[in-house]
């Protein structure tokens, strides 16, 4: 090739890239996610930051999140109202936290004797959940999705053992959602804070138990270093989804290929948060029991039958709810639980019955 050719096409090339540069970046949204927990919070703090790196990979950095934890931006118990208005771009939390705005959202959650982890995401997909999830968030502007879940949680920290329902009647205790009714049905004072409040409050005896997750995330928080006798199993919730809310508007000016990435990178992470809970749940219980002094106690079975006798109070409440929503949620609700309940007397169940015999666990 002449040189002067080259020159020739050399600029041509130079110039076309110059023009290409301000096309892509044009094309490059970014989105402000806010959450409800501390920065890194073992559990919900790191699923949090791990929802927010996986839409930035999956959409080949054509839709970049920045997550600012719990106080950077807004208060954690902000975050449901900062995405409806638009201040934020969509958020990671828990539908237990938004039981003010209707009580037919605390159902997508957990719900006290309801369902596990792997029953709620099938609610969601396959028994006309997200349905009415989308309907009942959609009132506030916002497109939500499961993206996480705990496992079965605990019942909680105690200062003082306890034996029956008596033992609780007035007994100040955090706890969250319907889990919360469930206990203020028999009660209980029950208080609703975040989770480093709560480390705070049993420290100074403004609390005298509370539930936060479970053996990861609550060493993380302390607690053990004030109260020793840690109770199971978690009825209030036997499991929590974890969800990220999008503020409707933004997900709708999304090209198809990104609202299906916000879709695959919310629903991808499911398994990978809750086998994360598991896995590590169990670790941090020996390090509790074994160099804590930690002492995991059953909760006594009067206080199990009691319990379950307030839950279908509360969850009565909701079927006979005047807002019709709320209603169809909860009637949705009962339904899949029953018809997946029934089955699993032989499924699950029936396998871990059956190992507990032979191996002792």
């Amino acid at each position: 090739m002449k040189r002067r050719e080259f020159l020739k096409t050399s600029a041509i090339g130079t110039a076309g890239a110059a023009l290409a540069t301000p096309a892509v970046a044009q094309d490059v949204r970014q989105w402000t996610m806010v959450t409800a927990w501390p920065k890194n919070l073992p559990g919900p703090g790191v699923a949090a930051q791990t929802l927010a790196d996986r839409i930035t990979t999956l959409s080949g950095g054509r839709l970049e999140v920045k997550l600012h934890a719990a106080g950077e931006i807004v208060p954690g118990r902000g975050v449901f109202d900062a995405v409806s208005e638009g201040t934020a771009d969509l958020y990671h939390a828990v539908p237990a936290y938004w039981g003010s705005k209707s009580k037919g959202i605390l159902l997508f959650g957990s719900q006290p004797f309801g369902l596990r982890a792997e029953e709620q995401v099938g609610w969601m997909v396959h028994g006309g959940g997200q349905a009415l999830y989308d309907e009942m968030y959609g009132r506030f502007g916002i497109k939500p999705f499961l993206c996480g879940n705990s496992g079965p949680q605990w019942f909680g920290w105690f200062r003082e053992e306890i034996n029956s329902v008596d033992d609780l009647k007035g007994m100040k205790y955090r706890s969250t959602g319907l889990a919360s009714e469930m206990c203020s049905e028999i009660g209980m004072a029950v208080q609703a804070m975040s989770g480093p409040a709560m480390f705070q409050a049993l420290q100074s005896g403004a609390l005298d138990a509370g539930e936060f997750i479970g053996p990861w995330t609550d060493s993380a928080l302390g607690y053990h270093q004030i109260a020793k006798n840690y109770y199971w199993p978690g009825i209030g919730e036997p499991s929590s989804a974890e969800e990220c809310g999008v503020n409707a508007a933004a997900y709708e000016a999304l090209p198809d290929d990104l609202k299906l990435v916000v879709k695959t990178a919310c629903s991808s992470l499911y398994n990978d948060v809750w086998t994360e809970y598991e896995t590590k749940h169990a670790r941090a219980l020996v390090q509790l029991v074994e160099n804590e002094g930690v002492m995991p106690k059953a909760l006594p079975e009067n206080i199990v039958t009691e319990m379950g006798k307030a839950a279908e109070t509360v969850i009565g409440k909701l079927r006979e709810d005047d807002d019709d929503l709320v209603k169809r949620i909860a009637e949705s609700f009962v339904a899949y639980r029953d018809s997946v309940g029934g089955y699993m007397t032989y499924a699950d169940n029936g396998q871990m019955n059956a190992r507990a015999k032979v191996l002792g666990y």
